[in-house]
């Protein structure tokens, strides 16, 4: 017996040589997938390259050589089964056909149009990337929020439409027929994606009102954080505290909202204490000085008011009142800071005393001829965290 006899052995329908071609291109197309999935990446970006003035092609190659390897994969599976006589050529494919033949046959369809929508919904993420990245380079915040917003809605409508085509192609659904059905079965469907549907519309109102944008920072309730993402269903939030927060978007907009950002100054307002013992000219002579320099100081508005206001249960207190004409938070702090000290040195200036907590406290003696208690002198009572 020779290699050609060895070659035309039938073996269910099919030679051996056959079977040897089918397992070469089946190697091959393994061996040499990643290959061909960059120089396919390379071709598609040269029809994207056009919307992008940068070289994206590193980054376009990162998200779609998985999915294309697994497509080229298929392609080379199905012209190795090309070569056999199993399983027929699909447009055979008949409803009376052995149910392994279906079954292998549409899960191969499955596959292939699963994989068609990885690279689609890749292709949909890099022009997101190329989109950002115009979006940082303009003023505007509003193109920020809607690039990752379009993003995700247009995954989600690839993803509806795949699956449409799945149940059409593979499964002869009449996909008409299921659409118009719907129609029946809708008020149930919208019961059900209630919330969904009023977080959709909540994001429509958001990106039509803009009540706040992404780099915002706003106050919902009890939360305050910066905006960073203002998504199909939810906003996310970076908090003061650096955690992150998805709030749904129906929540942004049904209570009261305060966008900190959009404020023109940040306020500032504390008391001075002063002991007793200041006399009303030392008070009215660091109150006009204080309020000279607030007055002057480069940063504050003309809306600064120093006042003699209270007389407390152990202080005269000073109320200091005045605005900021900066957002940063670390700013603010260092122009109150510089503030403080200045505060500081007029009230040391004019020789008078910031005023702590005392209280008096009298002790009765019980000895003979002392029928009166004795005043004791006014000490600090100071609370536990003041001990050491």
């Amino acid at each position: 017996m020779n290699w050609r006899d060895i070659l035309e052995y039938q073996f269910l329908g099919n030679n051996l040589s056959e079977y040897l071609l089918s397992a070469g291109i089946l190697l091959f197309g393994f061996i040499f997938k990643t290959v061909l999935s960059r120089i396919v990446s390379t071709i598609l970006y040269r029809l994207v390259n056009r919307f992008s003035h940068e070289d994206s092609l590193p980054e376009f190659r990162r998200l779609l050589i998985q999915p294309l390897e697994v497509l080229m994969f298929l392609v080379f599976l199905y012209l190795a089964f090309q070569v056999l006589d199993y399983p027929l050529d699909p447009s055979e494919l008949r409803k009376n056909d052995p149910f392994l033949k279906t079954f292998m046959f549409r899960t191969y369809q499955v596959f292939v149009i699963v994989a068609l929508t990885w690279v689609l919904l890749r292709f949909v993420d890099f022009i997101g990337l190329i989109l950002k990245h115009r979006a940082e380079r303009t003023s505007s915040k509003l193109d920020d929020q809607l690039v990752p917003f379009f993003k995700d809605f247009s995954k989600v409508m690839v993803v509806i439409f795949a699956f449409l085509i799945m149940l059409g192609a593979v499964f002869d659904v009449n996909v008409a027929g299921l659409i118009a059905g719907l129609g029946v079965g809708g008020l149930a469907l919208a019961f059900a994606a209630k919330e969904s549907l009023e977080n959709l519309l909540a994001s429509f109102t958001i990106f039509l009102d803009q009540p706040f944008v992404v780099g915002d920072l706003v106050q919902v309730g009890e939360l305050v954080g910066v905006v960073e993402k203002i998504g199909f269903r939810s906003t996310r939030i970076r908090t003061l505290e650096k955690s992150f927060v998805t709030l749904p978007n129906k929540h942004m907009i049904d209570k009261p909202l305060d966008n900190l950002t959009l404020r023109t100054f940040r306020r500032a307002k504390f008391d001075i204490n002063l002991t007793y013992a200041t006399s009303s000219e030392q008070i009215r002579a660091i109150t006009r000085d204080i309020q000279e320099y607030i007055d002057k100081h480069p940063r504050t508005n003309q809306d600064g008011r120093i006042r003699f206001l209270n007389l407390g249960p152990h202080s005269k207190d000073i109320m200091v009142l005045y605005f900021v004409d900066t957002m940063d938070w670390n700013e603010f702090i260092d122009i109150k800071e510089e503030i403080n000290f200045q505060i500081v040195e007029i009230v040391e200036r004019h020789k008078a005393e910031f005023a702590f907590p005392t209280q008096t406290l009298y002790i009765q003696r019980s000895s003979p001829g002392h029928d009166k208690p004795e005043p004791k002198k006014n000490f600090y009572v100071g609370s536990d965290s003041d001990i050491k």
